[in-house]
C-alpha cells in the first residue's frame, strides 16, 4: 500500500507547487486517512499533517493519540505544553501556506499572529481535487458500498407493509446495513410516504402507508470508509395513477439522459442540463428544484457538485450522484438516484437495481 500513499502524496505536492504553495496545512481527518492510511478523531485538539513544498514534511500530534508511524517528522505536544508556538517554529515562516478549509480559527489565527510574514490561503483544492478522482482501490470500495445499498433497498421495499410507518422502514434499512456488513449508515435515511415525498429531505416520521401512495427509499452506507447513496421511488399495493406514472417515468428519463452524455471532457454543467431540460419540456421544471448530483467519496457529500453552475469536466475516476425529482407540494414527489463511475470512455452506473416504477405489497 505504500505506492499507493505515494502516488496520492504526490499528486498533493504536484497540485501544491501548480499553486505556488510553500506548505500546506492538511487537517481534514479523512483527508489524512486518505495520505497516510492513519485515521484519527481530535476532536478539539490539533492533529495536522504539514506538507511542504521542499520535503520537509511534519506530522503534528498530540500524546493522547495512539499513532504510529515512520513516515513523516513527528511534532509531540501535551495539552499543558504551547502548542501553537511548537507549531508555528516548524513551518515555514513565510512565503504561501495554504489552509484547509475545515481547520479551527483557534488554531489559524494564533498561527497568523505568530508568523504574520506568511500569506495564508485557501489550499483545500490541492487535497480535494485528488480525492474527487478516485483510485482502482478507491472504485473497489465503493462499488461494494453501493452492491451492500443494492441488496438493502429491495430488502427494505419488501419490508413495506400494511400499517408500518416511515420510521419504522427506516429503522429496518438500518440495521440490514450492518447485518449486511457496513460499518454505518452515510446519512440520516430518508423514508417518504405520499406527500411527505414532496420534500426532499423529510426526516422519516410515524406517518403510516396507503395504498396508491408513493414510497421514496433515499439511502446509503458507510463500508471501510468508502459511501454509497441511492434513492428509488415505489408504489403501494395499486398501480399508480396516469400522473404519477407519467412523472416517475419523466424523472427515470431524466436520469437515464444524464448518464448517457458523462464521458471524460463532457461539463458539468451539461449534464445537469441533460436532465433538466427534459423535465423542464414536459412542464415540470419549477418542480425540480435542486442540484442534479454531487460527489461522494469518505463522505456523502464531498466537494464537487453536478449543477448548472459547475462549468468543470469530467475526469475518469470521478464518482458522483444523478438524481433527478419531480416534487409537487402536497400531493406527492419522485427522485431516482444512482452513482456513477467515469470511466476511460464513457461511465459505468454504481447501482444495479431497476429503476421503472414498481408495486410494493402485492
Amino acid at each position: 500500500m505504500g505506492d499507493l500513499y505515494d502516488n496520492r502524496l504526490n499528486q498533493v505536492l504536484d497540485s501544491m507547487k501548480k499553486n505556488n504553495l510553500t506548505g500546506l496545512v492538511v487537517s481534514d481527518p479523512k483527508s489524512i486517512w486518505y495520505l497516510t492510511g492513519i485515521y484519527n478523531e481530535p476532536y478539539e485538539r490539533l492533529f495536522v499533517l504539514y506538507l511542504s513544498a521542499d520535503g520537509n514534511h511534519v506530522f503534528f500530534l498530540n500524546k493522547l493519540y495512539n499513532i504510529s508511524q515512520k513516515k513523516f517528522r513527528e511534532v509531540w505536544t501535551s495539552d499543558t505544553d504551547d502548542i501553537m508556538g511548537s507549531m508555528a517554529s516548524n513551518v515555514a515562516k513565510s512565503g504561501r501556506i495554504g489552509i484547509d478549509k475545515v481547520w479551527p480559527a483557534r488554531f489559524l489565527i494564533p498561527l497568523i499572529k505568530l508568523n504574520p510574514e506568511v500569506e495564508y490561503v485557501l489550499g483545500s483544492d490541492c487535497v480535494d481535487d485528488a480525492r474527487a478522482c478516485k483510485d482502482k482501490e478507491e472504485q473497489r470500495l465503493m462499488k461494494e458500498a453501493s452492491r451492500i445499498n443494492d441488496e438493502c433497498i429491495q430488502a427494505g421495499a419488501a419490508f413495506v407493509k400494511d400499517g408500518i410507518t416511515e420510521k419504522e422502514v427506516a429503522d429496518f434499512i438500518d440495521n440490514k446495513f450492518r447485518e449486511l456488513g457496513a460499518d454505518g449508515n452515510s446519512f440520516t435515511t430518508i423514508v417518504s410516504f405520499g406527500k411527505n415525498a414532496a420534500d426532499p429531505h423529510h426526516e422519516p416520521d410515524d406517518t403510516v402507508v396507503k395504498e396508491g401512495e408513493c414510497v421514496l427509499i433515499d439511502m446509503g452506507c458507510i463500508k471501510d470508509h468508502y459511501c454509497s447513496d441511492m434513492t428509488r421511488t415505489f408504489f403501494y399495493k395499486k398501480e399508480p395513477t396516469d400522473e404519477y406514472a407519467k412523472i416517475h417515468d419523466l424523472v427515470r428519463e431524466a436520469n437515464e439522459k444524464a448518464e448517457s452524455i458523462i464521458k471524460p471532457g463532457v461539463r458539468l454543467c451539461d449534464i445537469d442540463a441533460a436532465a433538466r431540460n427534459h423535465i423542464a419540456e414536459a412542464g415540470y421544471g419549477e418542480y425540480f428544484t435542486h442540484r442534479l448530483g454531487h460527489f461522494i467519496g469518505q463522505t456523502d457529500h464531498e466537494m464537487g457538485d453536478v449543477s448548472s453552475t459547475n462549468t468543470n469536466t469530467v475526469k475518469p475516476g470521478m464518482i458522483f450522484s444523478i438524481e433527478p425529482g419531480v416534487y409537487l407540494p402536497g400531493k406527492f414527489g419522485v427522485r431516482v438516484e444512482d452513482l456513477v463511475l467515469v470511466t476511460e470512455t464513457g461511465c459505468e452506473v454504481l447501482n444495479k437495481v431497476d429503476k421503472h416504477w414498481k408495486v410494493l405489497g402485492k
